[in-house]
């Protein structure tokens, strides 16, 4: 049988300027290279999502991070989920699912060591791979469950409720019988953090005397934070703590810049009155577990104890503006780019 591959054209998004901040559609640009042939020990994926995550900002960005800046002229880095369409490798047949960190292109060839897992759970959407059953919802479980110990009557508090990430914090803490607040932004995610994600509670941080509101939602104090955002959100959470308080800190989607290192107000007293433990946290740590984590998602997905929400954008030429829309807050769900 003839190789199919040197008919295919990988449609590819590379980052071709350097942003500031959050990359907008002018720092990429589309482009169309040939796919070259397979050799021995490498199998050929065709994409089904790009997965667009906070994470992205910072990739794109020069400076110091826990993963190496994206190269100008490369395709940007991401989490992808893809088909195996042709394979040369043992170890990988025809028609397997894999994920892995394959960037924005169309078509990729892998040896099988960038693979992040094969997708076992045949009978769910292959999109949940990269979503509620990928980083973002292993992130919200190994997060919540390791940092937050969330105690049943706690109450979690968590900030981007409705988003990937903490519309699952939320409803993983719901499963662990806590009691759960989500901060939010518009009337229409507040809406779907209570009808779908079903919050005890939902603020909206655009409201003023946002710490006055956590207090009133909580005025027993504030056992968990999972903060997905920093800056003032935070400062008005760590006005309620309550003794033993534990807080993870799993992103900083409101900081706009991070060079200088943004100066707030020093949360020390807080800490220190309430004894609370603040921990950074990066999934990418943890793959010893993440198929105890895949496993427990798949399970609660499936009796239908954890929804999600997707928002898929169609096509390569969506990519560009993608990372800028999540930032705005314009996606209503997981952020994904479909490839058909």
């Amino acid at each position: 049988e003839p190789p199919m591959t040197n008919t295919l054209t990988n449609r590819r998004v590379i980052l071709s300027s350097r942003p500031k901040g959050v990359p907008q559609p002018e720092h990429f640009t589309v482009e169309d290279v040939a796919v070259p042939d397979l050799a021995d020990g490498q199998f050929l994926l065709k994409m089904h999502y790009w997965s667009i995550d906070p994470a992205m900002r910072g990739w794109a960005n020069e400076l110091p991070n826990y993963l190496p800046p994206v190269a100008i002229g490369a395709a940007m880095r991401a989490f992808t989920v893809g088909e195996i369409i042709e394979s040369r490798h043992d170890d990988y047949q025809v028609g397997e699912v894999v994920t892995g960190k394959f960037g924005w292109n169309s078509y990729a060839i892998s040896d099988g060591s960038d693979v992040d897992r094969k997708v076992g759970e045949t009978d769910l959407p292959t999109s949940l791979s990269v979503g509620v059953l990928g980083l973002n919802g292993i992130t919200a479980y190994l997060g919540l469950l390791d940092v937050c110990e969330p105690q049943p009557g706690d109450t979690v508090i968590v900030s981007t409720a409705a988003g990937a990430v903490g519309s699952a914090v939320g409803q993983i803490a719901r499963i662990k019988d806590a009691r759960t607040i989500g901060i939010t932004s518009s009337p229409e995610k507040m809406a779907l953090c209570k009808d779908q994600f079903g919050y005890d509670e939902v603020i909206s941080y655009r409201e003023d005397g946002l710490a006055g509101a956590i207090k009133a939602a909580a005025p027993n104090g504030v056992n968990c934070y999972f903060d997905n955002t920093c800056g003032e959100i935070s400062d008005a959470v760590f006005t309620n703590l309550s003794l033993g308080a534990r807080i993870c800190i799993c992103g900083t989607a409101s900081l706009t810049d991070w060079d200088p290192i943004p100066v707030g107000p020093r949360v020390h007293r807080q800490l220190l009155v309430a004894r609370a433990r603040l921990q950074g946290f990066l999934v990418l740590d943890h793959q010893a577990r993440f198929g105890e984590a895949v496993a427990q998602l798949a399970d609660w997905v499936r009796s239908g104890e954890l929804t999600y929400q997707e928002h898929v954008l169609e096509g390569v030429e969506a990519a560009p503006g993608a990372i800028d829309l999540l930032y705005r807050g314009g996606n209503r769900g997981k952020l994904l780019v479909g490839l058909g």
